[in-house]
């Protein structure tokens, strides 16, 4: 039997597997793109932050969380009749660094984050993890400019004795733009190229709780690019299944925790987006069937992949047929009115298990990406806990490219092997 006859059984948990908020502006932003972060006069500092990410190993692990925080190993229901293998880090091979993510719900976050510790002594700070971002940075004071509230005391720079400001010769300064104020290297970005350590002064958009932002994009100045030199060029995470789960990243190489084979597809390189990864999906497949779409309707604008936006994003053509074929296998259960732009939703009330359809996505080199069962549906609302929306949307028309979003990598393991130009996938990893 191949992966596309099977039907997943799921077991019905929503508090474990919805993606939810008592905030409505944060279920407002489920149906919209990542907001574009802008950092206006803030400070740069020296590249040690690979040294603190080395260091976080233990001070990160060493820090309780504050409640809400997903954190360490903990039971957690799963989809009955499905193999599941338990939520442990691979084996880091050195040189590698393996540090646990979690979602970032309990934040106002529907990203997924990491705590690290920056400047010395070790200041800790749980931060979004974003592959489309070149640009690590974290809420300095004196917060000149503006500060968004946010759960951790905002960073001193005062309080490291290793914090230092880049100066205007710098070449990081000259590669992030080459503005300067008073001798001292400062920025403005949107999502452009940034800093081994961006001390943000004024900070505008949407970011939840957290403290910050991990940049892993493939710009120079991202930690992954600046990391490649020690840690290879690779770097990989497992977003996790469950909201009371954890997964992990990994920055280098490591064995992959998936018990099945990887399947890698090619990074694809878009002159217009060249801090972006991109992959060429020309088709997808449901419980066996293959959308009746040409791959030119994919491959036309192409394909990102990204951790930082929560949906995945379709052409029109190809949402609505996969929408109305995931209607077809779904006759069971009782529809549920719309949310915001999610236009397929369900009343699970009273059903222990949910059998959902197989989907996979597949790509032009043939290699095929079979999404967990949990990373198919979201259940976007609080007042609703039974309620769960098919986690895809039609494509924007001011969207230039399509999406995959961090709900679909879910429970797989996704690896950048950005010196081979190929991403990975692995089943059942956390």
């Amino acid at each position: 039997m191949t992966h596309s006859d099977i039907f997943w059984q799921q077991a019905h948990n929503p508090s474990s597997l919805r993606a939810s908020s008592s905030s409505t502006e944060m279920l407002r932003r489920i149906c919209a793109p990542r907001p574009q972060p802008r950092h206006e006069s803030a400070e740069h500092t020296r590249p040690e932050v690979l040294r603190l990410i080395i260091s976080c190993r233990t001070s990160s692990i060493g820090r309780p969380l504050p409640p809400g925080i997903p954190f360490g190993p903990a039971p957690s229901p799963r989809p009955r009749g499905i193999p599941f293998y338990p939520p442990v880090a691979p084996p880091a091979e050195a040189p590698a660094v393996t540090i646990p993510d979690s979602t970032g719900t309990s934040l106002d976050t529907l990203e997924f984050v990491v705590t690290v510790g920056f400047g010395t002594p070790a200041q800790n700070y749980t931060l979004s993890i974003d592959t489309g971002s070149d640009v690590s940075w974290i809420q300095c004071l004196p917060c000149s400019g503006h500060c968004y509230k946010q759960h951790d005391p905002v960073f001193d720079p005062t309080k490291s004795t290793t914090y230092s400001a880049v100066p205007c010769a710098h070449p990081q300064c000259a590669a992030a733009g080459g503005k300067c104020s008073n001798g001292t290297c400062v920025y403005k970005v949107e999502h452009s190229p940034g800093f081994a350590f961006g001390c943000g002064q004024t900070n505008l958009g949407e970011f939840g709780g957290v403290d910050g932002l991990v940049g892993l994009g493939r710009g120079a100045l991202s930690l992954s690019s600046q990391a490649a030199a020690t840690f290879d060029a690779t770097f990989s995470y497992c977003l996790p299944s469950y909201d009371t789960s954890h997964g992990y990243l990994t920055i280098g190489s490591t064995t992959p925790a998936s018990n099945d084979k990887v399947q890698y597809t090619a990074m694809i390189q878009k002159k217009d987006y060249p801090s972006l990864y991109f992959v060429e999906l020309v088709s997808i497949d449901i419980g066996g069937f293959i959308l009746p779409v040409p791959p030119t309707v994919f491959t036309k604008d192409g394909t990102l992949f990204d951790s930082g936006t929560i949906l995945t994003y379709l052409p029109p053509e190809a949402y609505t047929s996969l929408r109305d074929r995931f209607k077809f296998t779904m006759t069971q259960y009782k529809p549920a009115p719309a949310y915001d732009s999610l236009d397929t939703c369900y009343d699970f009330t009273g059903h222990n298990a949910i059998f959902l359809p197989a989907v996979s996505f597949k790509f032009s080199d043939g290699s095929v990406f079979d999404l967990s069962p949990v990373a198919i549906l979201i259940y976007p609302d609080d007042t609703a806990p039974a309620t769960g929306c098919f986690a895809f949307v039609p494509r924007p028309s001011t969207m230039p490219f399509n999406i995959i979003g961090n709900t679909q990598q879910r429970g797989t393991e996704v690896i950048y092997d950005v010196g081979a130009e190929k991403i990975g996938f692995g089943q059942f990893a956390c």
